[in-house]
């Protein structure tokens, strides 16, 4: 069975107004994440929310069930004001509950995902997500935005390495982490990411990460 990782970033307090419209839908349940956007207030577009706290939804569904989920959230916010949030999906290739591990074939699943964005234009987003030590998460927007970004959301986070995975991992262990979240369209993400590769705090090694996944099916909810 097939699943996608339904992201929704919406006003504070916002959340429980989304994961109860996935639940109506048949949705097992949510996760929310407390965020900050980084835009500035005359940026509205993509993740360009405004410098206000966020909150960030996840929702795992059933592919059978996306649909389904997705119209339930978008009837929830219909009456919110004009970019109140940005909805998108994630693909999950590998799942796993209570000993229970559910995979999709990689050659199967990288031949639908060709297939899906020739034929209705998905894909065209990517969610470039940057894991940085505390404090160093609005250099990353700020290049990230010179580079063609129109703003993202940070996430407060903490590390869980133990003492003695120094060495393994070659990272500093710094407890207190930022995570970065920025979706931009597909071509410029090559851009983002080496405008961010290029900043100073990244000239150590270990000093952080970065990582991206296809964003489909992009939507901003709300008027």
């Amino acid at each position: 069975m097939k699943y996608k990782l339904v992201v929704c970033i919406v006003p504070n307090n916002c959340g429980s107004l989304i994961t109860n419209a996935a639940v109506s839908a048949g949705a097992g349940g949510g996760t929310i994440l407390m965020g900050k956007g980084t835009a500035a207030s005359n940026i509205l577009q993509l993740l360009g929310l405004g410098d206000t706290s966020k909150e960030i939804t996840f929702t795992l569904v059933e592919e059978g069930l996306l649909e389904k989920v997705r119209s339930a959230i978008l009837a929830a916010t219909e009456d919110k004001k004009s970019h109140f949030g940005v909805m998108f999906n994630i693909d999950i290739s590998q799942f796993m509950r209570a000993s229970e591990m559910l995979e999709a074939k990689e050659g199967d699943k990288m031949m639908e995902e060709k297939m899906n964005g020739m034929a209705n234009g998905e894909n065209n987003y990517q969610m470039i997500n940057i894991i940085v030590n505390k404090g160093y998460a609005e250099d990353a927007m700020a290049a990230a935005r010179k580079a063609g970004a129109g703003g993202g959301t940070i996430i407060n986070a903490r590390g869980t390495a133990k003492e003695g995975d120094e060495k393994f991992f070659g990272m500093d262990i710094v407890p207190e982490k930022d995570m970065l979240m920025i979706v931009a369209p597909s071509d410029k993400k090559e851009a983002i990411v080496a405008a961010i590769k290029e900043l100073p705090c990244f000239s150590k090694a270990g000093s952080g990460i970065i990582f991206c996944n296809d964003a489909s099916s992009f939507t901003f909810l709300g008027k």
